[in-house]
C-alpha cells in the first residue's frame, strides 16, 4: 500500500503587527562596549516595533547578573507570544579561565529561561578574546551584535506567532 502524501507547511514570519513588549536587560560592565550594543538593540527596536510596542530597559552589573532580570521578566509573560528578552553584555577574554565559566554559565541560563518560559530570550552577549574583537561587534566592522539580537527576538516573536494562528 502506498505511503499517503505528506504536506509540508513552511510559517514565515510576519513583521510583528500587534504591539510587542521586550525587556532589554544591559550589563554595566564593559560599558564602553555594552552601551552602544544598546544603543544598537534600541535603533532596532524603534525601526521595527509595531506602534503600541514597549521596551523595558533593566540594568544589571553584569553578564552573570542577566539570567537573573530575564527570567523575573519572561516568567511572568509565560508561553506569551507578545513578549520577548533581549539580554546584552560583553565578556572579554582575561588571564584566567574566568571568562569561559561566565559565557557558559550565561549562555546555558539564558537558553535554559526560553526553554522553560516559552519567551524568547535573545542572546547578545560579546564573548571576545580582546577589546578589539569587541568593538567590532559593537557597531564596528562585523556590525552591532545589540541590534543582531533586537531583530532575532521580534522574528522570533513573528515565529511563535505564525506557530500559534497556524495551530489554532
Amino acid at each position: 500500500m502506498p505511503e499517503p502524501p505528506r504536506t509540508v507547511t513552511r510559517l514565515s514570519p510576519p513583521e510583528p503587527a500587534r504591539a510587542v513588549r521586550v525587556c532589554l536587560v544591559v550589563s554595566a560592565y564593559n560599558e564602553w562596549i555594552t552601551s552602544r550594543l544598546r544603543d544598537g538593540a534600541v535603533e532596532a527596536f524603534e525601526r521595527r516595533a509595531p506602534r503600541g510596542s514597549k521596551l523595558v530597559e533593566v540594568g544589571v552589573p553584569g553578564a552573570f547578573e542577566l539570567p537573573a532580570a530575564s527570567a523575573a521578566f519572561a516568567e511572568r509573560r509565560a508561553r506569551s507570544t507578545d513578549a520577548a528578552v533581549v539580554a546584552i553584555g560583553c565578556v572579554i577574554r582575561g588571564e584566567t579561565t574566568h571568562d569561559q565559566h561566565i559565557n557558559t554559565s550565561v549562555a546555558t541560563a539564558l537558553s535554559a529561561i526560553t526553554v522553560r518560559t516559552g519567551v524568547p530570550v535573545a542572546f547578545g552577549v560579546i564573548t571576545a578574546n580582546d577589546a578589539e574583537q569587541a568593538e567590532a561587534r559593537a557597531g564596528g566592522a562585523v556590525g552591532n551584535k545589540g541590534a543582531e539580537a533586537m531583530e532575532a527576538a521580534l522574528d522570533t516573536i513573528g515565529a511563535l506567532r505564525a506557530i500559534d494562528a497556524r495551530e489554532r
